[in-house]
């Protein structure tokens, strides 16, 4: 292929956009474990976390999507 491939640069840029998403994914679905695990979990931060959380997966998707080609069958 080209080196010169804008697409290709592109699609790298994506990929590494997404390892952070996931990574961040990951880090918030700890947090909200670790804080539903105490004696009086703070159900409002929980809350503010599992809408976070939900905007990385809709992002995460999204990403994927530009990363998939079209296919019509």
């Amino acid at each position: 292929m080209n080196d010169d491939d804008p697409s290709e640069d592109a699609d790298i840029s994506i990929e590494r956009r997404l390892g952070v998403l996931r990574e961040d994914h990951k880090d918030l679905d700890d947090a909200i474990q670790a804080l539903e695990q105490r004696y009086q979990p703070d159900m409002l931060q929980i809350a503010r976390l599992k809408r976070k959380k939900l905007a990385l997966k809709d992002e995460i998707g999204r990403l994927e999507d530009l990363l998939t080609p079209d296919i019509i069958a």
